[in-house]
C-alpha cells in the first residue's frame, strides 16, 4: 500500500467514490472533504468501522474545510485528488446551467490543492466536465498532464451497458468507446464497438445503434429525471476511482478521459474526451485510434464547441 488520496466534497460522489478508492486496499490514506461541518468526519468515522467486515486496511480521514482554505492542511501532500465539489443538476438543468456557481467553487478547490500537494495528479468530475477541467489547470497552474477530467469512462460504460441490455449478452463480452465532450457534442465511437469480437454494425442496424448513441448521451439527464434530487454517483465514482488506481499503480491503463490534446487527430490547445494512457505522472500519453471521417469530424465540432466555452472559464 502506499500514498495519499483526496476527495474533495463529501455528497454522494464524493463519498461513494472515497469508500471504492478505501476498499481498493492500496491506499495509505483516503481524505475526504466537506465545507459541511462535521459531515466528512462522520462519514469517515462510518466507513472505517467498515473495514474489519470488508477486509481493507486504507485508513479514511474526514476535514472540514473552508473556501478560504482551512483544514486543506489535512490533505497535504496527497499524491491523487478527486474534485467533485459543486452542484449537481436539477431535473430540466444542462450541465452548463451549473458553469457560473460551480466555476468559483472549483477555482477556490484547484488553488488549495496546489498550495497544499502540489505535486499530485487532479482528476475532475465537477460538471460541466471539460469546462470544470480547463479551469481546474488554469487555477491549479500545474502541467496539462496533471490534470484530467472523468468523462469518457462514464459515457463508455453507460454505452456498453446499453449494448449489452439490447442484446442480453454479458458486459464482459461488449467493447465500446465514446469521445468528444461530456455533453451534447459527445461523440459514441460505433466503429470501435464489438460485441464477442464482432463489430456492432453486424448484430444491430444503423437505426437501433443510433438509437443507443443517443440514449448514452443523455444517459445522465435521464437518470436525473428519474431521482428529481441530485445525479448519477455510482457508475461515475467507479469511472473516478478507477482513474486513481491507475494512476497510484502507474498502470499505463488506456482510459478514454478528459485530456488535454495538443496536435492529436489535428486538433490542438483544448482539454477533450480522447484516449490515454495513465500513470502516476497523470497523463502519459493520448492515444490516436481509428475513427471513420465521420467520427473524426464529428470529434471536431466537438473541440470547437468545448474550445469556445473553455476559453470563458478563465474570467469566471
Amino acid at each position: 500500500m502506499a500514498g495519499r488520496v483526496t476527495v474533495v466534497g463529501a455528497g454522494f460522489y464524493g463519498s461513494t467514490t472515497a469508500l471504492r478508492l478505501a476498499e481498493y486496499n492500496i491506499f495509505d490514506e483516503v481524505i475526504l472533504t466537506d465545507i459541511v461541518e462535521g459531515k466528512p468526519e462522520g462519514l469517515a468515522l462510518d466507513m472505517n468501522q467498515s473495514r474489519s467486515i470488508e477486509g481493507f486496511e486504507t485508513l479514511l480521514i474526514g476535514a472540514t474545510t473552508t473556501p478560504e482554505g482551512a483544514g486543506y492542511e489535512k490533505t497535504a501532500d496527497s499524491d491523487v485528488v478527486v474534485i467533485t465539489a459543486g452542484l449537481p443538476r436539477k431535473p430540466g438543468m444542462s450541465r452548463m446551467d451549473l458553469i457560473g456557481v460551480n466555476a468559483g467553487i472549483v477555482r477556490g478547490v484547484a488553488e488549495n490543492v496546489a498550495k497544499h500537494s502540489p505535486k499530485a495528479v487532479i482528476i475532475v468530475v465537477s460538471n460541466p466536465l471539460d469546462e470544470m477541467t480547463a479551469l481546474a489547470q488554469i487555477a491549479s497552474a500545474f502541467p496539462y498532464n496533471r490534470v484530467m477530467g472523468q468523462a469518457g469512462m462514464l459515457d463508455t460504460a453507460r454505452f456498453t451497458n446499453f449494448v449489452a441490455t439490447k442484446l442480453g449478452v454479458k458486459v464482459s463480452v461488449v467493447e465500446t468507446l465514446t469521445l468528444g465532450s461530456h455533453g451534447d457534442t459527445m461523440v459514441p465511437v460505433p466503429s470501435r464497438c464489438r460485441v464477442n469480437g464482432k463489430p456492432l454494425s453486424e448484430l444491430l442496424s444503423a437505426p437501433e445503434i443510433e438509437e443507443l448513441v443517443v440514449k448514452t448521451r443523455n444517459g445522465g439527464a435521464e437518470i436525473v429525471a428519474l431521482l428529481k434530487t441530485g445525479s448519477a454517483y455510482y457508475a461515475p465514482s467507479a469511472a473516478a476511482a478507477r482513474m486513481a488506481k491507475a494512476v497510484i499503480e502507474d498502470s499505463g491503463a488506456v482510459m478514454p478521459v478528459c485530456a488535454w490534446v495538443d496536435g492529436e487527430y489535428g486538433i490542438s490547445g483544448v482539454y477533450l474526451g480522447v484516449e490515454a494512457e495513465i500513470g502516476k505522472s497523470g497523463i502519459r500519453k493520448v492515444v490516436e485510434t481509428k475513427l471513420t471521417d465521420s467520427e473524426l469530424a464529428e470529434l471536431k465540432v466537438a473541440a470547437e464547441a468545448v474550445r469556445a466555452k473553455q476559453a470563458d472559464v478563465k474570467n469566471l
